[in-house]
């Protein structure tokens, strides 16, 4: 794998592990795909620095377990914001 590649998934892990940041926010801060994003992570980071993949794991299982509950936050702003009357 090229040199490049390493690097940028050593900053996406780092950058998850730093911000608790979700696939998809850190996929618009580094320009790729979300599932360039989960592939780094779940495939190629673990060959790089197990130690961060782990810990990049239990940031993504939070985020996961927690996605119902900011869905149902933002339907809740948007319909406070168009409510008519």
């Amino acid at each position: 794998m090229k040199d490049h590649i390493w690097q940028r998934v050593v900053d996406i892990g780092n950058y998850i592990l730093n911000n608790g940041a979700t696939v998809r926010d850190t996929a618009r801060v580094f320009g790729v795909s979300k599932s360039t994003v989960h592939k780094d992570v779940t495939e190629r980071l673990p060959k790089v620095n197990q130690k961060l993949a782990n810990e990049v794991k239990k940031v993504l299982e939070f985020n996961k377990a927690e996605r119902h509950l900011r869905g149902g936050e933002a339907t809740r702003q948007k319909f406070l914001t168009n409510r008519p009357g």
